[in-house]
């Protein structure tokens, strides 16, 4: 019997990582499902099988213990970062550096904290991948999102470099760059909380992308013949054409 294939999903509390895990898992995976938010995570695992493990990837102290558990029963195949997200819509001239050093941490510290620390795993498996979700946000800019998307750049840049550093080696490195997807948190954390500010960001648009839609692809691009590398995949819904040209009723 061939032995599952093993995956790492961050940010799997809620939105696309935790709808990566479903999808991972229905395709027949062994998951571990990590985010910080250790009631949902067991509610996951109850529900689809996954392993839950609290892990803060901004926290070495927190990444340590994670990694160890998630590498003790044998080598990893797959890594997919997916904590991360955006705080407030402050201009450059108006810019919360808070804000900015919290967007680093967790998009781009966070990111290459946990693949560095799986790297020997992915490598020893002989069929790694590392995939990154970034952002429309990591391929041009808008005005209000400059802390985001220089993040964002910053992590496109961390999976664009190791695909270079890796060639030769049997580890892919993918990249998902999502535009306007309509999930019950993000927007809601870059507002702070104000429902009315995150609902308009959505409002009038014909069907946003949806977390299963990011998941769908995510597992599509882990799921090929592993001599085929996705490098990197830009998925918008059609009533977007860009960062900021988006049709609305």
């Amino acid at each position: 019997m061939t032995p599952s294939l093993r995956a790492v999903v961050t940010g799997a509390s809620s939105g696309i990582g935790l709808a990566t895990v479903e999808l991972l898992r229905a395709a027949g995976w062994d998951v571990f499902a990590l985010a910080r938010r250790v009631d949902r995570l067991e509610e996951l695992a109850a529900r689809t099988g996954a392993t839950a493990i609290a892990c803060d990837v901004t926290d070495d102290a927190s990444v340590a213990p994670a990694v160890a558990r998630v590498t003790a029963d044998g080598p990893l195949n797959a890594v997919v970062n997916i904590a991360g997200g955006a705080l407030g819509t402050d201009s450059v001239a108006d810019a919360d550096l808070d804000r900015w050093r919290q967007m680093y941490e967790t998009n781009v510290l966070g990111t290459l904290r946990l693949t560095r620390a799986l790297l020997p795993s992915l490598r020893e498996s002989g069929r790694g991948d590392v995939v990154v979700l970034t952002s429309t946000a990591a391929h041009d800019t808008y005005p209000g999102g400059a802390g985001y998307v220089a993040a964002k750049h910053a992590e496109r840049i961390i999976a664009s470099t190791l695909r270079l550093e890796l060639v030769g080696e049997p580890v892919r490195v993918i990249e998902i760059a999502p535009g306007m997807v309509a999930t019950e948190e993000f927007s809601l954390v870059r507002y702070d909380g104000d429902a009315e500010k995150a609902a308009a960001v959505y409002a009038g648009v014909d069907a946003p992308l949806v977390a299963s839609d990011v998941a769908d692809a995510v597992v599509w691009t882990l799921t090929r013949p592993h001599h085929v590398n996705i490098d990197s995949m830009i998925i918008r819904p059609r009533a977007q054409a860009s960062n900021t040209l988006v049709a609305r009723n």
